[in-house]
């Protein structure tokens, strides 16, 4: 079955090298540190609690906290549900791996958003690992109760097509076998558009978080219904 991962970034070639230093030197600057993001209900206990774990992508690189996608998503859920940001720019699956026992045990998140994966196919990492290592957040996640969200990205076509393959369709492979909703493209209509992105060639500007939330939103919205039915029963 082809691939639904569009052949994005095709005019990209030339900014990948600057790319991948920035992706790389940016991984000790967290945007946001796990801390709750935007607007949040005084009873936590009884919204549903997103928890975002990604890279740079989903922590507001290179533009304000207040202008990242995740932000906007906890300023139009205004309440409803409280948005954990664990994103760290830089980070590969590996470590998000690392780190997500913890963070899932501490925070009990009833949504995961699991945006991780663009680090590993700049550094040109094995997919194999990469595949393991979400599974294995999956995993957790669902043994913990909580739903997840898989945000797909794609790589520039410098990487050759055989790699760029193997890659996206690690994210398919996933959503198929552990039966979880699936982004396909987190920058759909934005990565080709030059004004939307930053002069790295890779991180998307302040302009394109409202579009980037507008393509995570239809796949998160029913689980945010199923939670919240959940709540009250």
């Amino acid at each position: 079955m082809k691939r639904s991962i569009p052949v994005a970034w095709c005019g990209l070639n030339r900014m990948v090298p600057v790319g991948v230093v920035l992706l790389v030197v940016a991984f000790t600057s967290s945007a946001v540190n796990a801390e709750p993001t935007g607007s949040t209900s005084t009873n936590s206990e009884a919204v549903p609690t997103l928890l975002v774990m990604g890279d740079s992508l989903s922590a507001a690189y290179g533009i304000e906290r207040e202008e990242g996608w995740v932000y906007l998503l906890a300023e139009r859920l205004a309440g409803d549900a409280r948005v954990i940001n664990a994103s760290i720019s830089g980070e590969t699956t590996s470590g998000g791996a690392q780190r997500f026992a913890n963070i899932i045990g501490q925070r009990q998140p009833d949504i995961v958003l699991l945006e991780l994966g663009g680090n590993d196919g700049l550094r040109g990492l094995a997919p194999t690992q990469m595949q393991a290592n979400l599974a294995a957040m999956i995993e957790q996640s669902q043994d913990a109760g909580a739903q997840v969200l898989l945000l797909g990205i794609d790589i520039p076509p410098n990487y050759g097509q055989a790699y760029r393959d193997a890659f996206t369709g690690v994210y398919h492979s996933l959503a198929e076998e552990y039966d979880v909703p699936l982004v396909p493209f987190l920058l759909e209509d934005v990565a080709l558009e030059s004004t939307l992105m930053q002069s790295d060639g890779i991180h998307p500007t302040a302009d394109a978080q409202p579009i980037i939330l507008d393509n995570v939103w239809p796949a998160l919205e029913p689980m945010l219904e199923t939670s919240y039915q959940a709540a009250v029963e």
